[in-house]
């Protein structure tokens, strides 16, 4: 490996690791979770005494009220929270962690590599449907719900990367995914945009997804394959096959898997309606749409 093993000083590791244990066992409490969030980002965010002010009734701005109303998350909505075929009682809980997720990110401490890494694994022990031992989390992930992602064991996810699990998505052992990458588990109708299809995208082990690369819904990318710069993937991705462009094209098998390996003609097939995922929406739905066009035309 060519990376080097970093460490916090030794007072200054002893405070963090104080720090994220306090926090997760208050999150694995009975505590009300929103209450947890709370406290958190107001002592992150060093407004402890200006919201004990407000709390006792003393003076503050229209601006400050909003900033404190602020961190509590069900003062909050999040654009996943419109989705219609959410399951209520899950986004409720996962909601309030992805919050603070995103909170944190915005603090300056967020850029302590040493400390944020440590945190951000610890939130997703809570806030994933599954999440496998030494994780690396970087800066600026996002999430449409975070409790439909199953990740496994060494797994990095570095900066600016989304994750989209509207539908399902599963990431295996030692995968990476680099900057910039969108992983999407959602698709919608060409003809009618606010017809939501939803899918099982699975990224296996050993896979590499690099910088600014964009997954399809349903796609499966196999185990130990590359997925290169940029490259758009529209079908699977054989094991142990390197795919590039756009849309990407199986070009080569990676150095010493050529027996494993199946033919290159065979990336790329769309196997996406055979991991949809079926929904029913309530009855009684209130259901709008944001175009405001006329469905009779």
């Amino acid at each position: 490996m060519t990376k080097r093993h970093v460490s916090l000083p030794v007072e200054a590791d002893a405070g963090v690791r104080e720090f994220i244990d306090h926090v997760d066992e208050r999150l694995a409490s009975d505590e009300d979770t929103c209450r947890v969030v709370q406290d958190v980002l107001i002592d992150l965010f060093g407004d402890r005494e200006a919201y004990e002010r407000w709390q006792d009734g003393g003076d503050v701005s229209p601006a400050e009220r909003v900033r404190l109303q602020g961190y509590d998350p069900c003062n909050a909505t999040l654009e996943s929270e419109y989705y219609a075929e959410k399951d209520e009682d899950r986004f409720e809980e996962s909601k309030y962690l992805q919050w603070l997720w995103r909170q944190f990110d915005a603090t300056p401490m967020a850029d302590n590599v040493e400390f944020a890494l440590r945190f951000r694994s610890m939130l997703a022990d809570h806030l994933f449907a599954e999440c496998g031992d030494d994780c690396r989390f970087f800066k600026g992930i996002t999430f449409t719900y975070g409790h439909n992602i199953s990740v496994g064991d060494n797994v990095v996810v570095h900066d600016d990367v989304h994750l989209d699990d509207r539908g399902k998505l599963t990431i295996g052992d030692r995968v990476s995914i680099s900057d910039g990458v969108h992983i999407y588990s959602h698709d919608h109708d060409i003809v009618d945009q606010t017809e939501v299809r939803n899918y099982h995208t699975v990224i296996e082990d050993d896979a590499r997804v690099t910088y600014d690369a964009m997954v399809r819904a349903g796609c499966r990318i196999g185990e130990n394959a590359v997925v290169g710069a940029r490259a758009v993937v529209q079908g699977d991705v054989p094991d142990h096959h390197v795919a590039v462009g756009m849309p990407a094209k199986s070009v080569r098998v990676k150095p010493g898997w050529e027996d494993r390996a199946a033919p290159l003609d065979v990336g790329g097939e769309n196997r996406q309606e055979s991991r949809r995922i079926e929904y029913d929406l309530p009855d009684d739905l209130d259901v709008f749409d944001e175009f405001q066009r006329d469905p009779s035309t």
